[in-house]
């Protein structure tokens, strides 16, 4: 599960501005489910974000591949 967390902490800490205030967290609350979770700081948010959503959408797609090669579903969540 730690892979999960460095994958994310990587490109998100390569997006913001701040990236000490970059903080994941991963849970597995199920044997086939890992919710990741991503905290930035409230000047960072939009960046990781992006426009309509898309550099979200992207982690989260990258993320579910990563994940279904070990037979996992995965969550991506941003909090601000």
């Amino acid at each position: 599960m730690e892979h999960f967390i460095n994958f994310i902490d990587f490109i998100a800490k390569n997006l913001v501005d701040n990236p000490d205030s970059v903080s994941v967290e991963a849970k597995q609350p199920e044997d086939n489910k890992i919710v990741v979770t991503l905290k930035v700081g409230a000047e960072d948010v939009g960046k990781v974000i992006g426009k309509q959503g898309k550099t979200a959408q992207a982690m989260r797609t990258l993320l579910t591949a990563i994940a279904a090669k070990e037979g996992k579903k995965s969550i991506l969540e941003i909090l601000d």
